[in-house]
């Protein structure tokens, strides 16, 4: 199969208004390559790599299309409007995630002061996000990759890859009663890179993933509830930096073969065995888990006899 370049190419990369999908998207435009941003907001830094990188007549070019990830209309339109701008794109990263917020949290359930998911919606946001955004996104862009509408857009084959890039976590690897539901969606996540590997040599779509421990991003640093779990004498944080650089070896190199998970923690990027695998080494200040995730316990387990925390 024929080795695989960033360069001139295009990216979706949904959740790219922070932490590490911008960086992803940072990467790839210092690579030669476009990026579109599929988020609902901008942070500072992404506005201001949209003001470098905007204007059209710019290459590589990075444009802003607002998404909510959770309606399949705008997950569509995201890939329309791609499409109308760049002709056609050869890479997906449907990034956008989030970590066990206390608006859809298992601890703090439909009904409850904290949660804004309904007694009666018949769904979490958290799951909605983490688990049918990325699984639907995929199958919109095997679509489009299978059969493309443009009078001179060529099938995906093996000599003409594309790729999908995921983002699990080391919670996907490794079971923590502070996030069930996040972890579930990362396990998920990882089956589901798993299930579509032999898609690279059937029909030349590689779909592999990262698993990332303790990066120092928003979703941790704004959340004043996540960041209690840190030492920040003892843990060690990687970049946002250190899971990108991992996510484009999954794109780039030959022997990262679909199906391929990389777990990114602080100095450290290993494959992920399917099975048999030793799971994180959870060394103190490896960042592979709060070191103070016992805390975080011992608040639930507490909390389980509050009948208002339940809704109730």
């Amino acid at each position: 199969m024929p080795s695989f370049t960033v360069d001139g190419k295009t990216a979706i990369i949904t959740g790219a208004g922070s932490g590490i999908n911008l960086a992803f998207a940072s990467l790839l435009l210092s690579r030669n390559c476009n990026v579109v941003i599929a988020d609902l907001t901008l942070r500072a830094e992404a506005e201001q790599l949209v003001a470098r990188h905007g204007a059209i007549d710019t290459s590589p070019r990075v444009v802003f299309i607002r998404t909510d990830v959770t309606s399949w209309a705008d997950l569509n339109r995201m890939f329309t409007q791609t499409l109308f701008l760049f002709g056609e794109f050869h890479i997906l990263c449907p990034g956008a995630g989030v970590y066990e917020p206390l608006w859809s949290n298992f601890w703090h359930p439909p009904g409850s002061q904290a949660s804004k998911d309904e007694p009666n919606g018949d769904r979490y946001a958290l799951l909605d996000i983490n688990i049918t955004h990325p699984i639907r996104a995929t199958q919109l862009a095997l679509s489009h990759w299978l059969h493309p509408k443009g009078p001179d857009s060529i099938p995906v084959a093996p000599d003409n890859p594309r790729r999908v890039i995921h983002i699990s976590s080391v919670a996907g690897q490794m079971p923590n009663i502070v996030c069930p539901m996040y972890g579930a969606s990362k396990f998920a996540i990882t089956g589901f890179v798993r299930c579509l590997g032999p898609l690279e040599q059937a029909v030349g779509v590689r779909v592999n993933a990262v698993a990332p421990g303790l990066i120092r991003t928003p979703l941790w640093t704004d959340n004043p509830e996540k960041l209690m779990l840190v030492d920040q004498e003892k843990d060690g944080w990687a970049t946002p930096e250190e899971v990108a650089f991992a996510m484009f070896r999954c794109l780039v190199e030959d022997d990262l073969q679909g199906g391929t998970v990389l777990e990114v923690v602080r100095n450290s990027t290993r494959r992920v065995e399917t099975l048999n695998d030793p799971g994180p080494e959870r060394a103190l200040g490896d960042g592979s888990l709060a070191s103070k995730n016992d805390k975080g316990a011992e608040q639930i387990l507490e909390s389980l006899q509050q009948r208002d925390i339940w809704g109730l």
